[in-house]
Order: C-alpha cells, then sequence, then structure tokens
C-alpha cells in the first residue's frame, strides 16, 4: 500500500495523540516523586500545558474531518517506562530530580522533532490552520525544554555535593 503525505501526517497526528495521553498518566507520578519545589511545579505546567495540547489535536483531527484517536506511541511509552525505572532504581533525592529532568527533556525532545515535522506537513497540505496549532505547541515543548534545562543547572550541582565541577 503506497502512503500519501496525508496519510503520514494522520498517522504522526495519530502518534502524537497517543504519546499526550500516556503524558498526561506519567507527569503526575513524575511531580509526585520530585524534591524540588520548582521541578515539581514545571511537571504540574507542563501537564496543563499537555492537556491543551491533546485539544489542539483535536482541533487539527477536527480539520482533517477525522474522529480524534491514537495509534500506540511506542517511543512514548519507551520513554516513560525508562522514567519509571529511573523513580525505582534512585533512591537520593537530588539525584533522581536530576535523572527526571533528564527524562523529561528526552521526552521534550521527541515532542519537539515530532511536533516541527507535523507542523511542516501541515504547511505542505495547506492545513495552514493545523500548522498555527502545531506551531503554538512547538514553542510550548521548546520552552518546557529550556525551563528544564535551566532548573538542571541548580539541581545537577545539589546531586553532584554542591559542588561545581
Amino acid at each position: 500500500m503506497e502512503k500519501t503525505l496525508k496519510d503520514l501526517f494522520v498517522d504522526e497526528i495519530k502518534d502524537l495523540y497517543n504519546a499526550e495521553k500516556q503524558l498526561t498518566k506519567a507527569l503526575p507520578q513524575m511531580a509526585k516523586k520530585v524534591t524540588s519545589e520548582k521541578l515539581k511545579v514545571a511537571f504540574e505546567k507542563h501537564l496543563k500545558e499537555t492537556e491543551n495540547q491533546i485539544t489542539r489535536l483535536e482541533q487539527v483531527f477536527k480539520e482533517l474531518d477525522l474522529t480524534p484517536k491514537g495509534k500506540k506511541c511506542e517511543a512514548m511509552e519507551g520513554l516513560i517506562k525508562e522514567g519509571k525505572g529511573l523513580m525505582e532504581e534512585i533512591d537520593k533525592s537530588d539525584t533522581l530530580d536530576a535523572a527526571l529532568i533528564a527524562a523529561a527533556q528526552k521526552v521534550e525532545h521527541y515532542e519537539i522533532a515530532s511536533y516541527g515535522t507535523v507542523r511542516t506537513y501541515a504547511e505542505q497540505l495547506n492545513f495552514s490552520k493545523s500548522a498555527d496549532l502545531l506551531q503554538e505547541t512547538l514553542e510550548e515543548e521548546s520552552a518546557s525544554n529550556e525551563n528544564l534545562t535551566e532548573l538542571a543547572m541548580k539541581i545537577n550541582i545539589e546531586a553532584a555535593g554542591g559542588v561545581e565541577k
């Protein structure tokens, strides 16, 4: 079966829809485990953003005249599994906070790559409303990643025992 760019676009939107749904379950678990109040707030803020991103994806489905539904996102499932493994393996709070920032940034980088791709597909397919919605989400994902980088600078030093190396 030959796939068109539109077929690929729809598949990727379904994948992202499922990825975001998985993330809404994982973020509260991560927020409970961290000791940094700023990191907890960042995870809680990202949960609200993720819920809004799901709504935007539903609007993209509407522009495509499709019912919103996901296709299992194996990548997100793996990233979340990796994060859960860290929560089970690491007891030291500062170290766990540092590890969860790294896990969250892996998620952000996956989302940045995915949203950048589908935004471009939407532009090329002349789905301008979808392209705008996807660009908005891409900007949020980039901002979340930058925020995590800033938090990591402080938390990683604490995890290293307070000594800058």
